[in-house]
């Protein structure tokens, strides 16, 4: 798939498609895996440089990664996402701390806010999924104010966990004109996205490692909890299931760096901070 894809036909309804996203990372409980991937909140408040009294907005927040890591450093917090579980989630986690972040369920391709209301806006392995990049896009920038910074992490096309979203796919098709979440990975595509709204686009490449008692461990953990995979494995008949679980444990065992039982399991993802024109 090429980074802009522009000859794909434009898909007739989007909302059924985020209709069944939603469901997907509404199964299991997500907050599992995503409490594991505090760091990647940290380091890319880190990058963003921000300012305490900052406002800030956390879109596609999941359970709080980047919203908690923002609070921690004195900023005024807006934490979103429209999955209500994972909301209470993060207030949840946010109270114990005694962080005052403000949660609503909100639309990342719809944001209830007005033009140029945040200093930042941060997402975190979040609005990449949305099926309409373009109009996501659009509202990040748009509820940005001129000169603040867009910051996000996103997976990369070749990582694991591209390569893991890639590999669904073979057995669950996705429909017809969504272009691959894992494009957000890419500089040409967030080039192509935040075109005419960007002075500059900075991006790094980052590992995130996933440390599991095992491959099998891992399995165990993301077919339970980690909505898409959980979904995947529930349409799949015996011998489909069967298959997918040995495909994807010959991509983790051929990514394991542990050297023993374990799992230590390095993923590419782009850190990215836009500078809002």
């Amino acid at each position: 798939m090429s980074a802009v894809d522009s000859s794909l036909s434009p898909v007739s309804d989007f909302a059924a498609v985020k209709v069944r996203q939603q469901a997907a990372w509404s199964t299991g409980n997500y907050a599992v895996v995503g409490t594991t991937l505090q760091i990647v909140g940290e380091h890319l408040c880190e990058t963003l440089d921000l300012r305490a009294g900052s406002r800030v907005l956390d879109v596609a927040a999941g359970n709080g990664n980047a919203t908690l890591a923002a609070a921690r450093r004195w900023c005024d917090v807006v934490s979103i996402d429209y999955v209500p579980s994972l909301l209470e989630s993060g207030r949840a986690r946010a109270q114990a701390e005694g962080l005052p972040v403000v949660f609503e369920e909100a639309d990342a391709e719809a944001l209830p806010y007005a033009d140029a209301s945040f200093d930042v806006v941060m997402s975190t392995f979040g609005v990449m999924f949305t099926p309409d990049q373009e109009k996501a896009a659009a509202e990040l920038a748009r509820v940005c104010k001129p000169g603040g910074r867009i910051g996000l992490a996103n997976w990369t096309p070749e990582s694991f966990i591209g390569q893991v979203f890639k590999m669904i796919g073979k057995y669950m098709p996705p429909a017809p004109g969504i272009v691959s979440p894992a494009l957000w990975g890419t500089k040409a595509r967030l080039e192509a996205l935040f075109a005419g709204n960007a002075w500059d686009i900075v991006t790094a490449s980052r590992h995130f490692t996933f440390r599991y008692r095992s491959p099998a461990h891992f399995m165990e953990v993301f077919r339970a909890y980690y909505g898409p995979m959980n979904k995947a494995f529930a349409a799949l008949d015996g011998d489909r299931q069967a298959a997918l679980l040995s495909d994807l444990m010959t991509l983790i065992e051929s990514r394991n760096r542990s050297g023993d039982a374990t799992l230590v399991l390095p993923s590419e993802y782009l850190e990215v901070v836009v500078e809002r024109s």
